[in-house]
């Protein structure tokens, strides 16, 4: 099937198999100068012209289509991700308040190890004095021991060493970028001899 100019000229939106095409619009005189012979430039358009261009748009929606859902999904992992962290943060800050909150005869202090116990009345409490230590007789209900850190959380005695670990690194990163910084202010030259 064959397109006249005339019926481009006319319409630049087609629609082949309910996809739309939108054809650049043909001007006989842009600016209103003849430049060269419409009939002569303009190629007549057949339907599978029509066609392969419809099939053109459709691929490129397609493409559109399927990387807008790969953003979207990762995205989607990442609100998981962050929904996850945000259950342990709020759950960690449950369990540090409740430490706080715990019966204790003594000042707590940062660096020192606490021992949670429960009493047969149902009341925690905290203790400086380990299940090891108590021997036979120990509290019936022991429920862990942590560490108070400096800025107040707590960190369950398992997870001791990976913490003092990381400590660690993140101290050697400090005092690194210590050095750097202290290194640029005595590189500085402070007098400038003219």
């Amino acid at each position: 099937m064959e397109v006249s100019k005339a019926d481009l000229k006319r319409s630049s939106d087609v629609f082949i198999n309910g996809i739309g095409v939108t054809l650049v619009e043909t001007v006989d005189q842009p600016l209103g100068v003849s430049l060269v012979n419409s009939r002569k430039s303009t190629k007549t358009a057949t339907s599978g012209d029509l066609v392969e261009l419809a099939q053109v748009v459709q691929r490129g929606d397609e493409g559109v289509h399927s990387s807008a859902c790969n953003k979207l999904s990762v995205i989607a992992d990442q609100i998981r991700y962050l929904q996850e962290q945000a259950k342990q943060v709020l759950e960690k800050a449950k369990r540090d308040s409740d430490l706080h909150h715990a019966a204790c005869n003594i000042v707590k202090k940062p660096g020192s190890i606490y021992y949670l116990y429960e009493r047969d009345s149902g009341q925690k409490y905290l203790s400086i004095i380990s299940p090891q230590e108590w021997g036979s007789a120990a509290p019936r209900k022991y429920h862990g021991g942590y560490r108070l850190e400096v800025d107040r959380t707590w960190t369950p005695i398992d997870e001791v060493p990976a913490k003092d670990k990381e400590q660690g690194m993140l101290n050697s990163v400090l005092q690194l970028k210590e050095g750097i910084v202290r290194a640029a202010i005595n590189f500085a030259p402070h007098d400038h001899p003219n």
